[in-house]
């Protein structure tokens, strides 16, 4: 018979060891209870706040520093990105824009030595001797000139003029672009002047910043800018040697400046120098005034262009100021003279370069035609020489335009007819005149001109026509009045529509051709009805 268990063993079979270690505390096991806190003490502490604040802190200071970080990597990336661009753009213009011309065909016509020259000479580019801030000033007078300055077209107000107002009126508004450039070119002079005395400077570089800083002057048009303009080219003028082809050309620029701020006797007087100037063995002697037109034209094609601008400059002169006899006697003799200039065979075969400056001397023959027959019709002679007149100069006008475009001179739906080729005022210029330095601007100038001497030579022969009274004149007037818009206008938003003025038409030039349609329109519906 088994032994009854104690009762310590019956304790030890129902608690055993591991069960027993969980319900009596160890030694040193924590009983759970919180430690009564002293009354005489601050609050008690909470733990978990404070870690909330540490963990927080950290966190924001981290922000700071990562935004901080990634802020000055940001600020030196667009630093960077931005310094590229400006260096490479700078880059662009010195080795490109600025180029030296290269082309012997350009050279032997002498199309280089008409580009617009900024400090560099016959290496091109800016003048080294400038410096890094007069370089890069006259590189961003270019900029600004050619590419533009920012989204605004005018500032009101120019910081242009040396002190002295001249303006009765309030402030006028120049574009941005040539307040810019100014602006640059005026840095740029400064620094030539200051290093000048060191030897690196080109002697001609002044003279050549100056030059551009009083054509931008001109381009502006305020009375103000065409005193201070007349002032600068007066001082480029003391500093040549008074021969040669440049001296010529600045005394054109003299005499057309003081045209236009009403100083007549000085502006015969220069544009006599220019005349004598562009005569071959000139040697500096005085010029006659008035200036009467040269027996012979120079061999230079440089001086022949400044020779036939001087006579147009001077037609226009004694036609609008009422010397009708004198500006007859001048663009007779002076188209007489342009006969002389040897054309090309054939305009189409031949170089740019020559085509170009035969187009040049035909579009301002075309000018001296439209002077001769307002003079003409002024002194009270039959229309019908007029009406020659203008003929003659709207189908030159033309010519010029379609040459430079590309486009054929007749129409090409009837290629064997002799109906001209419509109006084409929105053709771009042909690519070999607009990939070159040289003749890219006197090339799309003369574009421009040639479309607003044809569209005015229209215009002109559409208001004789309408008032000679003829049969028919209503529906000639018309067929002029609408070739004048075509030169003159861009199409609108419908189809084959002119809805507004074109590149070098003014507003009010516009709504003058405009007026003219209309008018001729409703005549012609009005005896068709």
């Amino acid at each position: 018979m088994l032994a009854k268990p104690s009762h310590r063993a019956f304790l030890r079979f129902y608690n055993p060891p591991h069960f027993r270690s969980r319900l009596l505390p160890c030694r040193y096991q924590s009983t759970n209870k919180p430690t009564p806190w002293r009354n005489d003490t601050t609050d008690p502490p909470s733990v978990l706040v404070e870690d909330n604040y540490s963990r927080h802190t950290v966190f924001t200071v981290n922000f700071f520093r990562r935004f901080l970080k990634f802020s000055a990597i940001g600020l030196l990336a667009v630093g960077a990105t931005t310094w590229t661009a400006l260096l490479g753009t700078h880059m662009w213009v010195e080795q490109v824009e600025l180029a030296p011309e290269l082309d012997d065909e350009v050279r032997k016509w002498e199309w280089n030595l008409e580009a617009e020259r900024w400090s560099g000479g016959p290496a091109g580019g800016t003048d080294p001797g400038l410096g890094f801030k007069g370089r890069l000033a006259a590189r961003s007078a270019w900029i600004a000139q050619h590419w533009g300055a920012g989204s605004g077209t005018r500032v009101i107000g120019s910081k242009a003029y040396s002190g002295r107002s001249r303006s009765e009126g309030g402030l006028n508004a120049v574009e941005v672009r040539l307040e810019f450039a100014q602006d640059f070119l005026n840095i740029a002079i400064n620094s030539a002047l200051k290093n000048a005395n060191s030897g690196r400077v080109r002697p001609e570089a002044i003279a050549e910043l100056i030059a551009r800083h009083a054509n931008v002057m001109e381009r502006m048009g305020t009375s103000d800018a065409l005193f201070e303009a007349r002032s600068e080219y007066e001082r480029v003028w003391a500093g040549l040697p008074g021969r040669g082809t440049d001296a010529a050309r600045i005394a054109l620029k003299l005499g057309d400046l003081n045209r236009r701020l009403n100083d007549s006797d000085e502006a015969l007087a220069w544009w006599a120098r220019a005349i004598q100037l562009t005569r071959e063995g000139s040697n500096g002697a005085l010029a006659s005034v008035p200036p009467t037109v040269p027996e012979s034209v120079p061999s230079s094609p440089l001086a022949q262009r400044t020779l036939v601008s001087t006579l147009v400059s001077l037609s226009a002169h004694y036609a609008t100021s009422g010397q009708l006899s004198q500006a007859r006697a001048i663009e007779e003799s002076s188209l007489d003279l342009l006969r002389t200039i040897k054309q090309p065979d054939s305009l189409e075969s031949a170089t740019a370069p020559q085509a170009l400056h035969a187009l040049y001397v035909l579009h301002r023959s075309s000018l001296l035609s439209i002077h001769l027959a307002e003079v003409t019709h002024a002194l009270k002679e039959q229309p019908a020489s007029s009406i020659q007149w203008l003929t003659r100069a709207a189908e030159t006008s033309e010519r010029v335009a379609l040459v430079l475009t590309g486009l054929p001179l007749i129409h090409p739906d009837a290629p064997q007819s002799q109906i001209p080729h419509p109006p084409s005022s929105e053709t771009p210029l042909l690519s070999e005149y607009d990939k070159s330095y040289s003749m890219r601007h006197p090339a799309r100038s003369l574009l421009r001109d040639a479309r607003r001497s044809a569209a005015e030579a229209w215009n002109l022969m559409g208001i004789l026509v309408e008032g000679s009274g003829a049969q028919g004149s209503a529906e000639k007037a018309l067929d002029c009045y609408e070739r004048a818009l075509g030169w003159a206008g861009v199409a609108g938003d419908r189809a084959g529509g002119i809805g507004r003025a074109g590149e070098g038409t003014l507003e009010t030039e516009w709504k003058t051709l405009w007026t003219n349609y209309v008018r001729a329109r409703d005549a012609v519906r009005k005896v068709g009805s």
